[in-house]
């Protein structure tokens, strides 16, 4: 397959500035400027059938339509790379080996969108990636590729770095906003989107690294090119996958969106580790259900993956072998969520710490015969959270109890997890 976001890519370093406009980059950009509107850079993206990276997968163009035309004062755009979710590295990786090519797909949407002034949120921790984003802005800035008239197009716009305070909650797009104008990071409650009354009360679109880093491609190509290097007709595009796990190359690979599961870790993974057969995986991100071996046919593509009760998410996929006990990965999944609960809402606050005590309880030895409903009723309940952080969290419970209840009911007859010696 053709690379799109890895094209330009270095083995050893960062693609220099220079480097990545010998080899087309911002040639998108030059194109739209000069012989496009911004309606036809927004409809070739509805074109191209792009849907969101960052877990979701909402269709973008459509996403971009609902900001209206006819408010007055400015609208906003954000890239959201506070990448926190376990088994998610994708825009890390992205951004440290090319960031000019985000730069570049955010100036292609807020170009389409009318912003003249957009954010890069990123992950404190991410300091390569941050330091190539400061590096990439100053660059394309002396290049007269952002600022004010760029190209003498008449378009301008202003591109800030901003680090986030650290917290996965801040990955909520709302909750983004409120850390983004330094508000304690809590999400809003929706209506009104953020489409309407976003950031400082203005339109406002929220979109992934990987979604945005995919524009250049979309026009300089045109979309049907672009969703044409899927793996099947009814996918589109190509999408990072990043992989960890018990597999002979954990790595982030970009592939062509609806490739199976079982193709993806039989191939460029090299398949398990020695003395490793697959057990189970988490095929989009810490907050999706398990996938077992039954579902290596399915196609990595959004509906696909929910239909065989999963989501693509971020395409994070952690492979769990044989010698796995699923409840204590559970558990140390639940552990994580219970501790970025941003504490707003009852579900999340009191729900989460709850499903890990009861986790650590069968865990320890100390399980009874209904912990096991208990755990069913939290998968439910915890669907009343006023944001996605507790349904996500407990996606893996979920999966647990869908695809490994025998191996839980073993642990509370057993006292012990069944695989111990």
């Amino acid at each position: 397959m053709e690379q799109i976001l890895f094209k330009h890519n270095r083995p050893d370093r960062t693609v220099t500035f220079d480097e990545f406009c010998s080899a087309g980059g911002f040639s998108a950009l030059r194109t739209a400027l000069a012989d496009m509107s911004p309606a036809e850079v927004q409809q070739a993206t509805i074109d191209s059938g792009l849907r969101g990276r960052g877990g979701a997968g909402f269709p973008t163009g459509k996403k971009w339509s609902f900001v209206p035309r006819d408010l007055p004062g400015p609208r906003y755009l954000i890239c959201n790379c506070d990448e926190m979710e376990p088994g998610t590295y994708k825009d890390r990786v992205l951004l440290e080996k090319n960031p000019y090519l985000l730069i570049e797909g955010m100036a292609l949407a807020s170009y389409a969108l009318g912003v003249e002034h957009a954010f890069i949120f990123i992950r404190r921790g991410y300091e390569l990636a941050a330091e190539n984003l400061r590096h990439g802005i100053a660059q394309a800035q002396q290049a007269g590729l952002l600022g004010n008239s760029i190209l003498n197009s008449g378009f301008s716009l202003k591109l800030e770095l901003h680090l986030s305070a650290g917290r996965y909650i801040c990955g909520e797009e709302t909750a983004l906003m409120n850390a983004l104008e330094g508000i304690r990071a809590n999400p809003r409650a929706k209506p009104p989107f953020p489409a309407i009354k976003g950031l400082w009360g203005q339109p406002t679109v929220v979109n992934n690294v990987e979604t945005l880093a995919n524009l250049p491609a979309i026009i300089s190509n045109g979309p049907a090119w672009w969703k044409a290097q899927a793996a099947t007709s009814e996918a589109a595009g190509t999408k990072l996958f990043c992989i960890s796990g018990h597999v002979r190359v954990p790595e982030c690979f970009e592939l062509p969106l609806g490739m199976t599961l079982g193709e993806i870790i039989d191939g460029p993974c090299g398949g398990m580790r020695a003395g490793s057969t697959f057990k189970a995986c988490i095929p989009g991100g810490a907050s999706t259900p398990y996938f077992t071996q039954e579902h290596w046919p399915v196609p990595m593509d959004f509906d696909p993956v929910a239909k065989a009760g999963s989501r693509l998410g971020t395409g994070g996929i952690i492979v769990f072998d044989q010698s796995t006990c699923m409840v204590a990965a559970t558990l140390n999944l639940t552990r994580f969520y219970a501790r970025e609960s941003c504490g707003w809402c009852t579900p999340c606050r009191e729900g989460l710490p709850f499903v890990q005590h009861i986790l650590e309880r069968i865990e320890a030895g100390q399980g009874k015969t209904g912990d096991i409903d208990i755990l069913r009723e939290h998968v439910k309940l915890l669907n009343y959270a006023f944001c996605a952080l507790a349904p996500g969290a407990m996606g893996p419970v979920d999966g647990l109890l869908r695809h490994f209840e025998y191996e839980l009911q073993e642990h509370i007859r057993l006292g012990r997890c069944p695989l111990a010696a």
